[in-house]
């Protein structure tokens, strides 16, 4: 699904212009981003939480030339699945 189609679907369901739909994801999106850029976390009851995970240093492979190279530490986005999240899927 892209974001368009998900605005389109946002907006049938709310009852909203796709306009107001696609600015009401555009907010929900930013203000993920600007809480997980903070550091901390976003917490939707049995949905999921966004949370930041760092990830260390490690050593890697160029697989063109199979020469080791050091990948450096960095702070990464995750996405748990909530109870009932998962339930809905299975």
């Amino acid at each position: 699904m892209t974001k368009q189609e998900f605005v389109d679907q946002v907006a049938d369901r709310a009852g909203l212009s796709k306009k107001d739909a696609a600015g009401a994801v555009d907010a929900f999106l930013d203000t993920v981003e600007d809480a997980l850029k903070r550091g901390s976390e976003v917490t939707f009851s049995g949905f999921g939480k966004f949370s930041v995970s760092q990830r260390s240093a490690r050593e890697g492979r160029n697989p063109a030339t199979g020469e080791k190279i050091r990948i450096a530490a960095s702070r990464v986005p995750r996405f748990t699945a909530g109870a009932s999240l998962k339930k809905a899927i299975k």
